[in-house]
Order: structure tokens, then sequence, then C-alpha cells
């Protein structure tokens, strides 16, 4: 809706000689500010910078489009209503005028003067409009007004802490003013009431059984304007409440407003307390036996009350404390005793406490507060008190509960909202890894193959190939750090498969000990015959990796690494978090510097590292600890400072016998040509790459851009022996491709190779391989899947 600027200028609309300047001159001499405007547009224009009216002339309007001012009038605030003098040929009406009828539906507020007329007519017809407007422009203050006090009523209705509603009295069967509903009720209502969604419904429909006290209570308010105080027993709800009622003027409105508060918890402190001295007087009126009898009962409650209970005189000592006191503070009843009560508060608390309990004295009402009580061991213990002062007027019985408890719950629950926080933050970063580590994959993938293909070849100077080994090195160490990152982000597509551990650290004993340097000495005690794991190899061999570099930095002036490879049963509550089951523990253990226990709470957040800009990417058990997820496993870490790290991979034990290796010379050494390789990938430079591979396999390849593409080739019948198809591309997947092509040649092997971090959709028995990749590891991966024939020389 358009905001309208508040002004009393005249606009002035008159395209013909000299009218605009004598109708601008006759408003002026009458004390009216008039300005002119040159075309229709320039009129609406100035609309927007605020006028008190408009006059314009009949043929101004006559032909022209008037969508955009009936658009602009019909955008006016509610009370806008812009006046218009139209100047006319004929007369006015619309019986002498048939046109004022178009100008009356578009203008609404408009006066017709018929010319000629006498300038007196002009000035006064444009005073009654003037005096019109500045009407508008009252009506817009209070409405804003009225806005100000709706907004101000509206935020303390809802933010103040007791029940509060307005209710309306209506005829029903019951007789006249025998029913009421509740027109509002704010927040705190069902809170003190125990009563939900009670706006729109009658006394009578939620509390059938009680309607009539109260109908008679707040009639009598109603009737007789007399505010009400009193407390009563809301029985449907077992609530005790507080009630203050007062008319809502006019009464003619026949409403009430109610204001009230739950004292369910004081109105069951004064039962105790009124049950307690009933049983004092009842004491003194029986004989010795049911005397000794009831003071045995009282004193083993005193005794056995998890509560700390006290007598205490209005003048500061406590005369009888409960064994409560000492089992929660650890102070002796002498000690307590001995002492002023205001000694035990903490500092800050003292003074609301003692002012509560002067309230109370001169009031002779219970009380209720919280406040924090010294401990014997020197800390303090939150303790909520409900206190009530005795008959004598000199003393009062307190009641405290220890709210230890409740405050570790709300530590405990704040500490799980942080642990949400961070989980959220994980999962963002980790879909952010995800699509970076697709783009980096597909630039990758070309790169790693056409110089894989161009050392293979030996072609080049060796300065040459020395160039190309180091532009390749570096493309293998991109393709790592993409590697670590997916593995953070738990979205590493792994080829999980049965490994022989003992194998596989055996096998990178070389390398470890390299990476380590001449001052640490390597240690490896690997058991013998162990099972194999479930796991990827390639990425458990980085793993070992990268946990041997973060030992190496932690040993600067040399030590022992040790590598142990040991299998274990675990059952529940272990402390890696892992299901019962069999697991491969694989220990990395360091004589290094060791962590504290913040840099240990932190050790596996991603990015998070304590060897300086530039020496560390912090993801590196961050990718442990994720990998270790993905495979149904986990990670435990044991450090101290000075004593070193011991950092523990549980892998399950795999239920599958290892798998004999298929080697690439299968694929690779055949000269003659193998058949026809049907390649889908939407990446032109990837699908090139991936072409000059298989063609040097000795297949003919015919490529396609798109799942949509190739499975129109294979609908066509062209006769393939192979299929190697991207996973996401644009419309159809891969995946969805290779369930189609399983349906029209059911024999057909299929390769996924996907760059993407996720790999939804693909059935856990589909081949798939991972970009980027090298020539040997796409020949491999095709020697796996064809035919036992296809693989013979």
């Amino acid at each position: 809706m358009k905001r309208i600027t508040v002004s009393e200028r005249a606009l002035v609309l008159t395209p013909r000689g000299r009218d605009a300047a004598i109708a601008t001159s006759l408003l002026r001499e009458a004390g009216i500010l008039a300005e002119p405007c040159a075309s229709l547009p320039d009129l609406i224009g100035q609309l927007d910078r605020g006028a008190g009216f408009v006059l314009v002339t009949e043929e101004s309007l006559a032909t022209a489009d008037l969508s955009a001012l009936s658009d602009w009038l019909a955008d006016q605030q509610e009370w806008s209503d812009m006046p218009f003098v139209l100047l006319t040929s004929q007369g006015g009406g619309v019986e002498r005028n048939p046109a004022a009828r178009r100008f009356l539906d578009i203008l609404g507020n408009v006066t017709f003067l018929e010319r000629p007329f006498h300038p007196t007519t002009l000035v006064s017809l444009a005073q009654s409009a003037l005096r019109g407007r500045r009407r508008q422009y009252e009506a817009r203050s209070r409405l804003e007004a009225l806005r100000d006090s709706e907004e101000r009523y509206r935020t303390l209705f809802d933010s103040i802490d007791e029940g509060f509603c307005v209710i309306e009295f209506l005829d029903g069967p019951h007789g006249p003013l025998s029913d009421y509903v509740h027109l509002e009720a704010n927040p705190a209502y069902s809170v003190h009431a125990g009563l939900a969604d009670a706006v729109g419904k009658r006394v009578r429909e939620i509390l059938p059984d009680e309607a009539e006290g109260w109908v008679e209570l707040y009639g009598r308010v109603l009737r007789t304007g007399e505010p009400v105080r009193f407390e009563r027993e809301l029985v449907a709800t077992g609530r005790h409440l507080e009630l203050s009622a007062f008319r809502v003027e006019p009464a003619s409105r026949r409403q009430v407003a109610v204001l009230f508060q739950d004292i369910s918890a004081r109105k069951s402190t004064e039962v105790q307390l009124r049950d307690s001295e009933a049983a004092l007087r009842k004491l003194n009126e029986t004989l010795e036996l049911r005397v000794e009898e009831r003071t045995t009962q009282l004193n083993r409650l005193w005794r056995l009350s998890e509560d700390m209970l006290a007598r205490a005189a209005f003048d500061g000592m406590m005369s009888a404390v409960s064994p409560a006191w000492t089992r929660v503070l650890g102070w002796t009843e002498a000690e307590l005793l001995a002492r002023p009560y205001a000694s035990f508060m903490h500092p800050e608390d003292a003074g609301a406490t003692l002012a509560a309990l002067t309230r109370m004295a001169e009031t002779g009402e219970p009380a209720r507060y919280e406040n924090r009580i010294a401990r014997r061991d020197g800390g303090w213990t939150p303790i909520e008190w409900t206190v009530a002062p005795e008959p004598d007027g000199s003393n009062f019985i307190a009641v405290g509960r220890d709210l230890s408890d409740v405050r570790q719950r709300e530590a405990d629950l704040q500490t799980a909202q942080e642990a949400l926080r961070q989980a959220q933050k994980m999962e963002a970063m980790g879909q952010l890894t995800g699509g970076v580590a697709h783009d980096f994959n597909n630039l990758l993938t070309p790169i790693i193959g056409s110089l894989d293909r161009l050392l293979v070849r030996g072609l080049g100077t060796d300065r040459e190939r020395r160039l190309m080994a180091g532009a390749l090195e570096s493309a293998e160490r991109a393709k790592t750090l993409v590697q670590r990152l997916l593995a953070f982000a738990r979205r590493q597509p792994l080829q999980a498969t049965a490994v022989d551990l003992p194998r596989l650290v055996q096998g990178m004993a070389d390398l470890i000990g390299a990476t380590l340097g001449p001052k640490i000495q390597m240690r490896l005690d690997v058991v013998p015959d162990l099972p194999p794991a479930r796991a990827d190899a390639n990425q458990v061999e980085m793993a070992l990796l990268n946990l041997a570099v973060n030992a190496r930095d932690a040993m600067p002036d040399g030590g022992t690494l040790s590598v142990a490879a040991s299998v274990e049963s675990v059952r529940g509550g272990h402390r890696s978090g892992v299901k019962a089951g069999h697991y491969i523990r694989l220990s990395v253990a360091d004589t290094g510097t060791g962590m504290d226990k913040v840099t240990l709470g932190r050790a596996v957040e991603p990015f998070f590292s304590t060897k300086g800009i530039g020496k560390g990417t912090g993801l590196g058990l961050s990718m442990v600890h994720g990998l270790a997820a993905q495979l149904g496993g986990g990670l435990t870490i044991r450090s101290a400072v000075g004593q070193g790290t011991t950092v523990e991979l549980w892998l399950p034990v795999s239920s599958e016998p290892i798998a004999e290796a298929v080697t690439a010379s299968a694929v690779a050494s055949r000269p003659s040509t193998r058949g026809c390789a049907l390649l889908v990938d939407d990446e032109d430079l990837v699908r090139m790459s991936t072409a000059d591979m298989l063609v040097d396999f000795g297949f003919d390849v015919i490529e396609a851009g798109s799942a949509e593409a190739a499975l129109q080739l294979i609908e066509d019948g062209a006769p393939f022996d192979l299929l190697v198809t991207d996973h996401l591309m644009p419309g159809m997947t891969g995946a969805q491709l290779a369930r189609e092509v399983k349906v029209r040649r059911p024999g057909l092997p299929v390769l996924i190779v996907s760059g993407y971090a996720e790999v939804d959709g693909l059935a856990p028995d589909l081949p798939r391989l991972v970009k980027p990749f090298r020539a040997a590891e796409l020949a491999e991966r095709v020697a796996s899947i064809l035919p036992d024939e296809e693989r013979v020389g």
C-alpha cells in the first residue's frame, strides 16, 4: 500500500491555454499553495509527494488513459480518499453530463464545477476539499495512535507472567448472562490454569461441572461493576488460583477481564503447615503415649527427609536443622546452629533473601525464593526455599530443596544443544566439500589420465618426462586432498572389501619409515593370521600414513612409533562407541609431546591443527574419524602431555574372504580388438581422456554426452560389449541408466564412474570406479567385470 506524504498543496492539471496559470493564481490569492502539472503522468508523480486536493479539467481527462491514475487511487492507504475538483463544460450531474459517470467511478471523491464560474465558487470548493483532506490527516493520526496503543497492549498482554483473559457474557439456555466465552487469553493462561485452547470456547463447554460457580462470581462483577480479588480451586485441573477480576467498560460490552496466577505450590505449603500446626495442637490434647508416638513419627520424617528442614528465628539464628543439611552441605549440626544463617549465604544473594524474610515477618504470608548456600568444602549449592512464619511471630519454618541436579540437567541440555549446532555445522561443511569434490574430480580426471598415458607411451625428452612426472605427482596430491575432504565429510565413496591388514601394514613399512626420517624408530607388532577387515585398502593406507605423519610431527627430537594390529571382541558400552561385535584394532602410538585435555577434545575437529599456519590442513584426524564412521567402526585417542599419543582405529571383521586381485594386464595387454565400448559422460574432457584409455585397451569406443542419448543407441540395436558411464549427469543418472540397461541387455557389463561425493542410488553390487583414475586403475576395474572368456589372452 502506498505511503502518502502529508501536504495541503493543490495540484492543477489544465492543459489548454492559460487555464493553469489562472487557476493557480486564484488559489494562491486565496492563500492556497498551488502547483500546475504539465501532464497526467506529471500529476501522478506529484501525487506521490503529497497533495491536499487536485483541480482538473474535463478535457484533460476525456481522452487520456486513466489506468495509472486509477491504480494510484486504488493503492491509497485506508484513511486516504484524495479529493478532486473537476471543471466541466456542462452541468456536473450525471443526468446533464453522461461523461461524469466515468469520472465519478474512477475519481471517487470528486466535485463537479461547471464553467464559467465565479472565482469565489472555485475558492469555496477548494477550501471545502482541503477541510475534508485535513479530516483525513486527522483520521490517519488517530489510526496510527490506535495501532501504537494496540501494539503496546499486545506486548504487555503476551509478556506478563500472570495468566490473563477477557470473557464476554452470553445469554443461553440457562437464562440471560448464564454463560461466557473466552475472547482473549495470553500464553501464560494455559501455564497457570492448565487449560489449553480456551479462546473461542464457552465456560460450560470446557468446565461443565464448575461453570455455574464461575458464572456466578464473574456475573456479580459484571452486574455491580465492583472489582473482586479471591482464591479458588479449579477442580478440573487441580490448580489453586489467586484471581482478580474487573468489568471492562462500558458495561454494555458485557465483558470482564481476569488476572490470575497458580498458587498451588503455596497452597500445598500452607496445607502442610496447617496440618503440622493441627498435629501439634492435637499432641497437646492427647495422652503422653500419643505424644510420644507422634514425636517419634515427626523425628523419623525429620531424619529421613531429603529436603533440608530448619526452624529459625527472624533475629538471624537457627534453632534446629535436619540431618539433610549435613548430607547436602557437609556442615555439622553444631556448626550450623553456632553461626547466623546469613553467614552461610552467598554475598550476592544475602540482600534479596533477608528482604524476603523481612516481608514475610511483616505480612505473615509464606514466601518462596532461591539462593546459594556455602558448602563445607568451599563450594556453593543452589537451594530452593519455601518458608512460612510460625504463629508466635518470632520464628519460621524453612524447607530447602537442593537444585544441583536441576542445574546439571540444564547444563546437559545446553551441552546437547551445542552438540546439535556442531553437528549441523559439520553437515553444512560436508555438503560443501561434497560439491567441491565433484568439480575437482572432473578437472583432475583428464589431467591425470592424459599425463599417465604420455608417460606410459614414453613420449618426450628426459626433461619433458620429468616435468610430466612432476605434474602428475601434483595432480595425485590434489586427488589425495579431495579424498581427505570427502573422508572428513563422511561422503567418500568407499570400496569396502575384505582387506588383509597385516599384509597392508607390512607393505607400507618402507613408505612409513621414509616418512618418519632417521631420528624415529618404527616398531611393528602385527598379530599373524588376523581375520580380514572390512575396509577400503586405499583409504586405510592413507589413514595410516596420516597418523604416521602426525606422530612424526609430535616427535621433533626423535622417538619411537609403534604400529600394532590385533583382533578384539567388543561388548556394549565400549569406549570407542562401536556396536558389539568383532573388530580389528589398528593402533599407532608415539612417544611424542602428547596433548592436553583441551587439545584432545578438539583433535578430530575439521581444520583444527596445532602445527601452525602453512604446516597442516587440520584434516588428518578428521579424515581417519570419517573413514571409521563410514565403515561402521570407531576411533579412540589416548594422550597426555609428555606421555605421547595412541590412536586406535577399530575396523569390523569382514564376513567375506580376501578376494584375489585381478590384474590389468588381462585387458591392457591384449592388442586385438576386444569389442565395442559405450562411453557416457557429460564432461567432454573427461569423456575424451577415458575414450583414449579404452582405445588403448583394444576397444572400439562410441561416445554419448548424456544417459538419454546412450539409452537411445542401445534401443537402436547398436552392439556393445561394455558400458562405462558417469554417475551424476543432467537428467538421467548413471545408476538409472544401468537399471534400464539391465532390463534391455541383461548380460552387458556396466561400470559406474563417480566423481561426486554422494553415491545415493547405487546398488551395493554395482561396479564403480572413483574419479580421478589412471589407465591401470580403469584397466583393472574393466578386467574385473568382463566375462571370463574375455579375460583370456
